[in-house]
């Protein structure tokens, strides 16, 4: 499976690789990658495959769960098509809370000692997901862990995850997608090993020049 939606993301374009015209983040960051997941919800076969590997991440890893989040805002829908198809509570948690009526932060009914898994579109550094645990724990609610589309599997993202003690999982990761986009023709192996070189090191410029 990792290797057929790793597949279907390079076709759809959710994920272009750039090594020798590389995307700017919005940190400034000059990347060879570029990941958008809201493709995925214009194709119905893809978007099926991905609900059903996603619920069964969270059958196989967190079956006690009560209730699905998704994090604003690629998150939620792919959070709405898990939780019907778990027949569970879906809520969501926005970056801040309102600044106007009831000021909330999580949308949806959730009480305390409530199970959840956060449902992400993509983990890079895991600022986000974090967010949202952060706002979860100080619901009351427990947080079993994460379940998402995709991850970079950047160190500095391990790391944070690992302080944070939040547990994730994803249906394919950099790795595969390079693997794949080799064997399809995507990438040639001087691009692979450069495309490696960056995620080794991110921050570094190293890869661009080789």
């Amino acid at each position: 499976m990792k290797h057929r939606i790793a597949r279907e993301l390079l076709n759809i374009e959710a994920v272009a690789l750039r090594p020798d015209d590389p995307f700017t983040w919005s940190s400034g960051m000059k990347s060879p990658i570029y990941c958008d997941n809201r493709l995925t919800l214009s194709y119905p076969s893809l978007r099926s495959e991905i609900r059903n590997g996603l619920v069964g991440l969270i059958k196989e890893h967190f079956p006690d769960v009560d209730v699905i989040a998704g994090t604003a805002t690629a998150g939620i829908p792919h959070a709405a098509l898990v939780a019907e198809q778990m027949n569970l509570p879906m809520i969501y948690v926005r970056g801040s809370s309102k600044s106007h009526g009831k000021g909330n932060q999580i949308e949806g009914k959730i009480k305390r000692r409530d199970r959840v898994v956060i449902i992400e579109d993509l983990i890079s550094t895991g600022g986000s997901v974090i967010h949202v645990q952060k706002a979860l724990l100080e619901a009351g609610a427990d947080v079993l862990g994460a379940a998402a589309i995709f991850t970079y599997g950047l160190e500095k993202g391990k790391q944070l995850l690992k302080e944070a003690d939040l547990t994730y999982y994803t249906l394919t990761d950099y790795e595969v997608l390079l693997e794949a986009a080799r064997e399809s023709g995507y990438i040639t192996k001087e691009e692979e090993a450069r495309l490696s070189l960056w995620k080794n090191n991110p921050e570094s410029t190293d890869w661009m020049s080789n």
